[in-house]
């Protein structure tokens, strides 16, 4: 059997300084709902990756728990310490912590994370290791019986493995989201793409990518299990070393709509008065999507706008100053 790895990315650029609201976490109108959603706090999001810098500046506040699945630092369960460089980035996208002195906000800066290092320092891992990681993240409760609200993973591999759908499955009938990268081959044929799982599984929810000018990134695979699409494209985070990075991929989208969902949970939950079920909180979150003008395949429900249902015309006004460097023009 196949070995699971990262979905191919670029890293286009590492930083010592930072933006404290990066672009794409702007995009998405994180920062609209932020209040509403109380910046997703008492959510954890269980990011299955390389690991992540546990004392990262903007990182080390989020980190509720973790374990390591890998042969990596000795096969010591307790350090999952990032020696990739993916992790890390990924979970500063979904929760970076909103810090007055600097640094970088996620899309949920109040949320917390659940560090599930799945894969090694050369971004491959065995599809045990990520069965376990989900079945942990499911089972995983908090010192104050915090559980898992969403389960993230920009990974794949080319087998479909009974026991992975199974794991996904239950995942989503306990209630917790599952988010998933779409790859970066740019292939219109899951069947042959070599990350297809748990990518194309239909139970997940499966992210592709754009850039700042709302154009799909070429690189964003196109299925029939695309759910919607977010940036991906020069997206800026959390690096190990207390630095930061911009990256390239659809592991880079991914991580913006796992946060997203924690805010969808508790602007959605607050609501309803009442716990959702997976099906519901998918249901209201592609209803906070736009149709940007690509086929269902390339683009499913369309891009995340958190902030559209309350004001759709601020939403199109927004969308339309980005710049291609990803800054605005009209502020």
């Amino acid at each position: 059997m196949n070995n699971v790895h990262l979905i191919p990315y670029r890293v286009e650029e590492i930083t010592a300084a930072a933006v404290q609201i990066p672009p794409g976490v702007e995009m998405i109108q994180a920062p609209a709902v932020w209040a509403e959603a109380e910046h997703g706090s008492g959510n954890v999001l269980a990011i299955l990756d390389t690991g992540c810098q546990v004392d990262h500046p903007d990182l080390k506040d989020r980190i509720i728990d973790g374990k390591n699945f890998t042969p990596d630092f000795g096969s010591d369960p307790k350090n999952f310490d990032d020696n990739n460089g993916h992790g890390t980035h990924v979970a500063g996208t979904a929760a970076a912590s909103l810090r007055p002195e600097g640094g970088i906000a996620g899309v949920a800066p109040s949320a917390n994370l659940l560090i599930l290092k799945v894969l090694n320092g050369e971004g491959s891992g065995d599809y045990a290791g990520i069965i376990e990681g989900i079945h942990y993240a499911i089972d995983w409760q908090g010192p104050n019986g915090e559980k898992t609200s969403v389960i993230s993973m920009s990974l794949g591999g080319p087998d479909d493995v009974p026991e992975l759908q199974a794991a996904v499955k239950r995942a989503v009938d306990a209630g917790i989201p599952v988010v998933c990268a779409a790859g970066n081959e740019g292939d219109d044929s899951p069947s042959t793409d070599e990350t297809a799982y748990p990518g194309a599984y239909p139970e997940v929810i499966q992210v592709g990518a754009v850039d700042f000018n709302r154009k799909l990134a070429p690189f964003s695979n196109t299925n029939d299990e695309i759910d919607l699409v977010a940036p991906g494209v020069r997206i800026y985070s959390t690096y190990p070393g207390g630095k930061y990075a911009t990256l390239s991929g659809t592991s880079m989208a991914t991580p913006h709509v796992t946060g997203a969902l924690a805010l969808v949970k508790n602007i959605a939950e607050k609501e309803f008065a009442r716990k959702l079920t997976e099906a519901e909180l998918y249901a209201q979150l592609v209803r906070r999507t736009v149709p940007i003008g690509y086929p269902k395949s390339a683009e499913g429900n369309g891009l995340l706008a958190l902030d559209a249902l309350n004001n759709f015309e601020r939403m199109v006004e927004l969308m339309n100053s980005f710049n291609r460097s990803g800054e605005w023009e009209n502020e």
